[in-house]
């Protein structure tokens, strides 16, 4: 008895941030519209709408630059409240479908539909009918990718947007994938392209055509990965519950910061931050690590693993401080400094002494 291919949707919502502030403002249907930071204030672009998009502007773009690629174009601030309810009215649509609904970010989801059909084929259908009704019922276009497994699925989702429908049936995955650039596939970010474009790897065809043995000696454990991902291979399951990895917090500044007490007084109301958002989930951090970037966008994190998982905001801090020692070059204009949390776990409560 053959075992049935599973059915997995990937669902993105289009432009979503933008999507909804034209709903709430129909006079700007049709406009360039950016969600974000003010350019004063080195904001950069949290969504931008696609007639946006046709100027060249994409999301965490610095909105400086994007005002300049699109001087016509609509600033408004963020309305997290806002977004959050209508991707609730989303979420609750897919429920109805299937109960195992991953919810991977506040515009995107997956479902697994395998259990719902009994030709593989209706799943296709049960996704059409999602689309339009999250069209119909909340106005908000979805793109939407139909295949057998979830790195398939999101990449199909991507094919066409906005609004598309793309469907990769059993069988037809790593043929789909193949002309694709290799960055497409989870995992290969750009050191990784860069290391397999000097092995003049660019298409995700030519990574499935190397050996296992070829990339696990070049990239280890990952490289095995990679060959069977390349076939248009995954197994990972839709989970329903995701564990939070880490806590962290993070601010770009209205001006470079050169100064040492500065930078200090930052770092201690971030450690602040990153030590309410423990105590609220219940957990504790192993790790502590912390981000800075200089003017120029160069980027460096160093983290530190500490003997005792802790929420308290003077450990978090004191072990920032040490990090900012090791990373920071005195006197270099620091444009963003961030902290985070990471390797959560329970708190270990204190030993009584009665």
């Amino acid at each position: 008895m053959s075992v049935q291919p599973r059915v997995i949707v990937h669902l993105d919502l289009d432009a979503f941030f933008a999507a909804v502030e034209v709903l709430e403002h129909p006079e700007l249907s049709g406009k360039a519209v950016l969600v974000g930071g003010r350019p004063e204030e080195r904001g950069v672009v949290a969504s931008a709408s696609y007639p946006a998009r046709a100027f060249g502007v994409h999301s965490a773009m610095p909105m400086a630059r994007a005002l300049k690629l699109c001087p016509e174009a609509v600033v408004l601030p963020p309305r997290h409240h806002l977004y959050r309810d209508y991707s609730r009215q989303v979420m609750a649509i897919l429920r109805e479908a299937s109960p195992l609904m991953e919810q991977m970010s506040i515009d995107e989801a997956y479902l697994d539909l395998t259990d719902r059909v009994t030709v593989w084929d209706e799943g296709v259908e049960i996704a059409r009918g999602l689309q339009r009704r999250v069209k119909e019922e909340i106005g908000l276009s979805a793109s939407l990718g139909v295949a057998t497994n979830k790195l398939v699925a999101k990449v199909a989702s991507d094919r066409d947007k906005p609004g598309g429908l793309t469907v990769v049936r059993p069988g037809e995955e790593a043929a789909f994938l193949a002309p694709l650039p290799v960055r497409v596939l989870w995992g290969v970010g750009p050191v990784t392209a860069a290391k397999l474009a000097e092995m003049g790897v660019h298409t995700v065809g030519e990574l499935a055509q190397l050996s296992e043995e070829v990339l696990r000696a070049r990239f280890g454990i990952h490289g095995a990965e990679m060959a069977r991902r390349a076939r248009g291979i995954d197994t990972r399951p839709v989970v329903t519950e995701h564990e939070a990895k880490s806590v962290s917090q993070e601010r770009t500044f209205t001006r470079d910061l050169r100064d040492a007490e500065a930078l200090k007084q930052q770092l201690w109301r971030l450690s602040q931050g990153v030590s309410r958002r423990l105590k609220r989930a219940g957990l504790a951090a192993q790790t502590v690590a912390i981000k800075l970037r200089y003017a120029d966008f160069t980027t460096l994190t160093r983290q530190m693993t500490l003997m005792t998982p802790t929420d308290d905001e003077r450990v978090i801090y004191r072990a920032a401080l040490v990090l900012l020692s090791r990373v920071w070059q005195r006197g270099q204009p620091v444009r963003l400094l961030g902290v985070a949390g990471r390797r959560l776990c329970p708190p270990v409560g204190q030993l009584s002494l009665w």
